[in-house]
C-alpha cells in the first residue's frame, strides 16, 4: 500500500503543479528517493490521462560519473537528453539527499565542464515545458533542520502540500508592484544596497515551479547594483559549505566577495563573466518554513526572506545575463536575524520580514496559513 501523504503529494505535483492534461508526456526525473512516490506520480499522472516516463539516478554514480568526465562524454549526453526532454510536456523532479556533501571532493572544473555541457537540456526544460522541482525528506535534511527524522517528515508534507491557492492574490499583487518600480533600496545589519529593476519584469511562484514554493521574483538591471549585501543564511553550492557571504556591487558587478571560504567563493564567481553579475532578485514569504536548512529549494522561500543571485538570469524577468553559475544567496530580514527594511521607488514594502500594504498583507504568515482572512 502507497503511503497516503505520497498520494496526496502526487496530486499536488500532477495537478496544481503541472496541470497535465490528456496525452501528454511527463518525465519523472527521481533521485534517491523511495519507489513508494515514483509509483504514486506514475498512477497520479495516468488519471489524468498523461503518459509517465522515468528516470532513476543515484548520488553516488553521478558522483563518479563527473569525477573524470571527458568533454565528449557530456557532449553525447547532453544531445541524447536533450532530445527526449524536447519530447516532453512536462517535468517532475525529486530530489533525494543522503549527502549533501557527496560532491565536496569533486574538482571544481570538472564540476564546471559538466553545468556547462548540459545547460542546454535545463534551459529548454525551464523555459519550454511544465515543471516543477522538490527535495526529498532524509535523515541528512532531519540533520540539517536540526530535527528529528519524524518531526521534519511532518514538517516537510505540511510544507509541500500547502494550499498555495491561497498565495495567488497576494502575489499577483506584489508581481504587479514590482513591474511598476524603478529603484529598490534594501537596508539592514552590513548591507546598504540599491538597483533598478525598470522595465524587468516580474515572476509569480505559488507551487507551479518548485515545492515548497512562495516567491515573486524579477531582476536588477545588470549594471546597476551599487553598495554592499551582508548574508545570513549559511548555503551550500557545489558540495562546499559557506557561512557570512559579503558581497560589494560597483556598477552591477561583484568587486570583493568575502565569506568564511573566501577562496572558494572567488573561484566559483571567476567561472565565467557572468558569474559575477545578478540573475535573480526575489522576496520570500512559504509561512511555514522559517529557519534555514542549507537546502536552497527551501531556504529562497523562507518567510521575510529575499535572495539576490549571482549568476544565470532566467528569460522571463530576467536582465539577459548569463553564465553556468545561479546561486541563489539568501538574507533573512525578521527581527530574530537583525531585521530590515525593502523600499520600492522610495516607499516602505516590507519591515522586519512583514509586508505593511493591506494588497501586500496577504503574502503575511497569518494569513497564508488561515489564521485570518481579510
Amino acid at each position: 500500500m502507497i503511503n497516503p501523504s505520497y498520494t496526496q503529494l502526487a496530486d499536488v505535483l500532477t495537478g496544481f503543479s503541472t496541470s497535465l492534461q490528456e496525452g501528454e508526456k511527463v518525465l519523472i526525473d527521481a533521485y534517491d528517493v523511495p519507489e513508494g512516490i515514483v509509483i504514486a506520480l506514475i498512477r497520479a499522472a495516468r488519471k489524468k490521462g498523461a503518459i509517465p516516463y522515468v528516470q532513476l539516478n543515484h548520488a553516488r554514480i553521478t558522483r563518479e560519473l563527473i569525477r573524470d568526465a571527458k568533454k565528449e562524454q557530456y557532449t553525447i549526453a547532453s544531445e541524447l537528453e536533450l532530445s527526449r526532454m524536447k519530447r516532453m510536456d512536462a517535468y517532475i523532479a525529486l530530489r533525494g539527499a543522503e549527502n549533501i556533501y557527496e560532491n565536496s571532493d569533486v574538482a571544481g572544473a570538472q564540476i564546471q565542464l559538466v553545468s556547462e555541457l548540459m545547460r542546454p537540456v535545463q534551459n529548454y526544460r525551464v523555459n519550454e515545458t511544465k515543471w516543477v522541482v522538490l527535495r526529498w525528506p532524509t535523515p541528512s535534511m532531519a540533520q540539517q533542520a536540526m530535527m528529528s527524522t519524524e518531526a521534519f517528515e511532518e514538517f516537510y508534507f505540511k510544507v509541500c502540500t500547502l494550499d498555495y491557492s491561497r498565495m495567488t492574490e497576494g502575489m499577483e499583487s506584489l508581481k504587479t508592484l514590482m513591474e511598476k518600480t524603478d529603484r529598490v533600496e534594501i537596508k539592514g545589519p552590513g548591507t546598504e544596497l540599491s538597483f533598478s529593476i525598470i522595465e524587468i519584469g516580474a515572476e509569480a511562484c505559488g507551487g507551479l515551479r518548485n515545492i515548497p514554493d512562495g516567491e515573486v521574483f524579477s531582476c536588477p538591471v545588470k549594471e546597476s547594483v551599487e553598495g554592499v549585501l551582508q548574508y545570513n543564511v549559511p548555503t551550500v553550492y557545489l558540495g562546499t559549505s559557506f557561512e557570512n557571504i559579503r558581497l560589494v556591487f560597483e556598477q552591477g558587478k561583484i568587486v570583493e566577495a568575502t565569506s568564511s571560504n573566501t577562496k572558494r567563493l572567488n573561484e566559483i564567481l571567476d567561472s565565467d563573466e557572468g558569474a559575477r553579475y545578478i540573475g535573480e532578485f526575489a522576496l520570500g514569504f512559504n509561512p511555514y518554513i522559517l529557519e534555514p536548512m542549507r537546502d536552497i529549494l527551501f531556504d529562497e522561500k523562507i518567510a521575510g526572506s529575499f535572495h539576490f543571485t549571482p549568476g544565470q538570469a532566467y528569460e522571463t524577468a530576467g536582465n539577459g545575463n548569463r553564465s553556468q553559475v545561479h546561486w541563489d544567496m539568501v538574507c533573512i530580514q525578521r527581527p530574530e536575524y537583525g531585521g530590515g527594511e525593502i523600499f520600492f521607488d522610495g516607499e516602505l514594502v516590507r519591515k522586519e520580514g512583514l509586508f505593511v500594504s493591506a494588497d501586500l498583507k496577504k503574502l503575511n504568515p497569518d494569513h497564508l496559513t488561515g489564521e485570518i482572512t481579510d
